[in-house]
């Protein structure tokens, strides 16, 4: 029986490539975002106030609720946060 090998875990349980992707960027964006209020030492209110969104919202966000965030969202959290998002597009071998 031989064995498939994925680049990530999203290719795993993703049903298409675009969607794996487009997790990957979402998770990856939370992830930044999470770090940042925990480099900060913000509370989730300040965070709230800072990523123009509601304390809820940065609960979902810290509590890793990926589904309940678009990357256009994310995007926009993460400027109204003051960080600098860079994209890299690599031609699949």
């Amino acid at each position: 029986m031989s064995e498939e090998r994925f680049a990530s875990a999203w290719d795993a349980i993703e049903d298409t490539r675009e969607d794996a992707e487009n997790m990957k960027l979402r998770s990856q964006l939370m992830m930044s975002l999470k770090g940042h209020i925990a480099r900060t030492g913000m509370s989730q209110t300040q965070a709230a106030q800072i990523f123009g969104v509601t304390q809820p919202r940065v609960s979902d966000l810290v509590r890793g609720k990926i589904d309940l965030f678009s990357l256009d969202m994310l995007v926009n959290m993460a400027t109204a946060a003051g960080l600098h998002i860079e994209l890299r597009i690599l031609d699949v071998a």
